[in-house]
């Protein structure tokens, strides 16, 4: 059964919210662990789009990467998702220091970034996405956003 448009956009609106938390903390674990999450409903949303419920189960974060890599036609998407679900990985089970803030502000420009792409693919009727997110990609440095453009 197809998802309603209304749905759609409401799994992305919840993954623009994930990108505003993460964006405002100033905790680099926060920003990160919020970056992931917004990942990977932003692929919730993609899938629904084509039609695909999302099931809890395990290695699905895998296969969210591995559909969202293969709709939008960009390796990186699966290579750096699950370097960051690696990471998330390493944070929940390890007891070393996980990401830096550098690869923080990356990753969250990572998320920005192909929740913009979905964004654009959503049907006209989706709730606009908070403006200020809308800057939050200008308002990362360009240090942060040059491996991603």
């Amino acid at each position: 059964m197809p998802f309603k448009k209304s749905q759609v956009a409401g799994y992305l609106k919840k993954a623009f919210r994930d990108l505003e938390i993460a964006r405002g903390d100033r905790f680099t674990e926060v920003r990160f662990t919020y970056a992931y999450q917004a990942l990977i409903k932003v692929g919730i949303a993609l899938l629904a789009r084509e039609g695909m419920k999302v099931r809890a189960v395990p290695g699905h974060h895998i296969r969210i990467l591995e559909a969202m890599s293969d709709i939008l036609k960009d390796g990186d998407i699966f290579a750096i998702g699950n370097a960051m679900r690696m990471k998330r990985n390493e944070d929940l089970y390890g007891s070393e220091e996980f990401v830096s803030e550098k690869e923080s502000d990356e990753y969250l420009a990572f998320s920005l970034k192909q929740g913009k792409k979905t964004y654009w693919l959503i049907p006209e009727d989706h709730p606009r996405a908070p403006r200020r997110l809308c800057r939050a990609v200008r308002c990362l440095t360009k240090r942060a956003l040059s491996p991603f453009l």
